[in-house]
């Protein structure tokens, strides 16, 4: 049997599940079918560690910023939890990790639209719509749909540097599997994280916190220049808006790809929160005759690992400290790769690559709405944060959701159902903007200087 559906969405995370929500609270009449291989929405539950904060305010829900008094906002979730006075008083404007996904799972327990154990395995076209096939993970059934548009919203995949991936298990692992295997390195002599961005020193914070009781040793190791904060200023948060997403995306590409390299600090760095405790802890500890058992060392890439030694348990890590061109061996328990995430085309849309745009350094071609550029002639291919090439740093960013989500229920319903014209903020992004606000006056192309009177 094959269900028919006005949009389908592939994929729930925080980004398809704000779609589903919007969509759920539109005036529009639409058939709408979320599909999701996992059995149950769950955010990043390897990197929910006790104390950790979302990184955007609570505002930046899966709905308010573009509709405040839709129903699955944060705020609603609180006061039908019975939270709002207990929220009131704790005076924080970033929210637990562990509270953002239960209010995620809140929403998405509400919402008939999510069918979940939905693997997707190939999207299809048949006539003027799209063919899906789905598989379920455990029982391996088999499902058909059929969509006039499709929403990807797959999220990232764990990056693995190639090095280690011999390795993985229970002694090596990605920071994503961090609380699974929490118990296994309180129990190690010795564990290195490698990596330098927020879930790397999340996690070195909470084994640093644990040290004390335990008797491991603790070192950091990145090959970033160093263990830098993320930017964080009032004024620089002005680029986290709707203009800044427009201004980025009428750029010329290479202008774009200059830019892109310069602004990792925006969104990759650590938080200044983070840092302060990781210091702090640091400090305390060094008071008196110990110092802590922790060694940290950045401009470092791990380039190998193997067996340790004979008489060691663990492995043996080969470094290069590039900016010295040293190298040298370091012995670990365990590691843990804070390596980030990468993002890879989904195998399912192999069938239709032969139609889809891809610029020349083979990234795919996305419209400032958010749609593939296809030679399709079925409906639209709209994408969730898989646009940073095209649209800036602000494709990955929570709050940017619900504004990017807007986009696509008004280009899908074919109406203004959502408001997602560009925000008013101090800062002008463009010249012509700024001529507007300010009484400014342009200069003809062939001059480049100081008009006169005549």
């Amino acid at each position: 049997m094959t269900d028919g559906y006005d949009v389908l969405g592939i994929g729930v995370g925080p980004f398809n599940l704000g779609l589903a929500a919007l969509l759920e609270d539109a005036s529009a009449d639409l058939e709408v079918c979320f599909l999701e291989q996992e059995p149950e929405f769950n955010w990043h539950e390897g990197m929910l560690i006790e104390e950790t904060t979302l990184e955007v305010p609570f505002l930046a829900d899966l709905v308010t910023m573009v509709d405040p008094s839709n129903p699955y906002s944060y705020l609603n979730y609180l006061s039908e939890r019975n939270r709002l006075y207990e929220f009131y008083f704790y005076e924080e404007f970033f929210i637990p990790r562990r509270e953002y996904n239960e209010y995620c799972r809140w929403v998405a327990d509400q919402l008939p639209t999510l069918e979940f154990d939905q693997r997707v395995t190939d999207v299809r076209v048949e006539g003027d719509a799209f063919a899906v096939e789905t598989v379920d993970p455990t029982s391996g059934e088999r499902s058909s749909y059929v969509a006039d548009d499709v929403v990807m919203g797959i999220g990232t995949q764990r990056h693995i540097p190639e090095q280690f991936e011999d390795h993985l298990g229970r002694d090596v692992f990605h920071s994503a599997s961090y609380l699974h295997n929490r118990e296994r390195c309180l129990e190690a002599d010795s564990i290195t994280v490698v990596g330098s961005g927020q879930s790397a020193a999340e996690v070195f914070r909470d084994l640093l916190e644990r040290q004390a009781d335990r008797s491991y040793s603790l070192d950091w190791l990145t090959r970033s220049r160093g263990f830098f904060q993320m930017t964080d200023a009032k004024l620089g948060h002005m680029i986290f808006t709707p203009d800044y997403t427009e201004y980025f995306y009428d750029l010329d590409q290479e202008t774009k790809d200059e830019l892109l390299a310069d602004q990792g600090l925006l969104y990759k760095g650590i938080d200044e929160a983070t840092s302060a405790k990781i210091y702090d802890a640091l400090y305390q500890r060094s008071i008196g005759d110990d110092d802590p058992d922790v060694g940290l060392l950045a401009a470092t890439a791990v380039t190998d690992i193997g067996p340790a030694r004979a008489d060691s348990d663990g492995y043996q890590l080969i470094c290069e400290q590039w900016q010295e061109a040293e190298q040298f061996v370091h012995e670990s328990e365990v590691v843990i790769l804070g390596t980030g995430y990468n993002r890879t085309d989904p195998p399912f849309l192999a069938p239709l690559e032969d139609r889809i745009h891809r610029d020349e350094d083979g990234r795919l071609e996305i419209t400032k709405d958010f749609r593939l550029e296809t030679d399709l002639s079925a409906g639209e291919i709209f994408v969730q944060n898989a646009e940073l090439h095209t649209h800036g740093v602000n494709a990955p960013d929570l709050g940017l959701g619900p504004y990017r989500n807007a986009t696509i229920v008004n280009e899908i319903v074919g109406e203004d159902v959502y408001d997602d014209t560009r925000a008013d903020t101090f800062q002008s992004f463009t010249v012509d903007d700024f001529v507007d606000r300010r009484g400014a006056r342009r200069l003809p192309e062939t001059r480049s200087q100081i008009p006169t009177d005549d």
